[in-house]
């Protein structure tokens, strides 16, 4: 075998190298955006250049921040709005599987119900709010409904489509092999269709995430990260609603992280089942 040359080593090097490089580089690459907004955020701030109430300092916001988590404000804001939030995602993921799964499978069904749900998903999520506010009040019930809704409607869309869409080969080896309705769906349609399905429930704990601080914005009954930001908002404590975002945005990412770190488990147990 024949030696490698000086140039065929750089180049090999390089190419080793380059992912590194580049992985590296992603990693940090995202933080330059909110580290510049900060600095620019303090450096407002400290020149005095917009007004001290509307902007206050990074500063007074840790500040209140501090005191949020020390005096247990946060956690038990926070702990009513995930408790609705993961309520109102159950009921509504478990709801859209259901009837995702037979506007898929039943073309009986989807001439009954799919016009109907045509309609239902292109109402706007927040007309319902005067609705149900006169059914069920300004409570936990409330919200949790609504939140319901936020998690169906992407639901049931993906997972109809993933049913639907299952490859028409693979159903024609399953009648081959004469497997059951049961066996068909169970061994066939479902795992064919599970990114699809995957693609909705991420999208329905997302959207009932946004849905719950909407909720507790307009249905200002109880505590939670929305009533936070009345709060503020009402009393004019700009530190506190600025907090009250950043509190927002860093559950948001979380999920969506937590999310995405599932989606790459499944994928990989797929592949191995494979």
């Amino acid at each position: 075998m024949n030696a490698p040359t000086p140039a065929s080593r750089d180049a090999a090097e390089l190419a080793l190298a380059q992912p590194l490089a580049v992985r590296g580089g992603g990693r940090w690459r995202g933080l330059v955006l909110p580290v510049a907004a900060i600095a620019l955020w303090w450096l407002l701030a400290r020149a005095d250049l917009v007004n001290s109430a509307l902007l206050v300092s990074p500063g007074k916001v840790l500040a209140t921040a501090a005191d949020q988590i020390v005096g247990g404000k946060l956690w038990r804001a926070l702990g009513a709005s995930l408790a609705r939030e993961l309520t109102g995602f159950a009921i509504g993921t478990v709801s859209g599987l259901l009837l995702g799964v037979l506007l898929g499978l039943s073309p009986l069904f989807n001439r009954l119900v799919g016009p109907s749900f045509n309609t239902f998903k292109q109402i706007s999520l927040f007309a319902w709010i005067p609705l149900i506010s006169v059914w069920f009040g300004l409570g936990d019930t409330a919200k949790v409904v609504f939140l319901s809704l936020a998690a169906l409607v992407p639901v049931v869309v993906n997972t109809c489509d993933g049913v639907r869409n299952a490859p028409p080969k693979l159903l024609e080896v399953a009648r081959v092999y004469g497997y059951s309705r049961w066996q068909t769906f169970a061994q066939v349609v479902l795992p064919a269709a599970a990114p699809a399905i995957f693609t909705g429930v991420y999208l329905a704990l997302i959207y009932s995430w946004l849905a719950t601080i909407g909720a507790e914005y307009l249905l200002v009954a109880g505590v939670g990260i929305g009533n936070l930001l009345i709060e503020g908002s009402e009393h004019f404590q700009m530190d506190l609603v600025i907090f009250g975002m950043f509190v927002v945005g860093v559950i948001g990412w979380l999920m969506n992280a937590l999310a995405r770190v599932a989606e790459r488990r499944l994928a990989r147990l797929r592949g191995q089942d494979q």
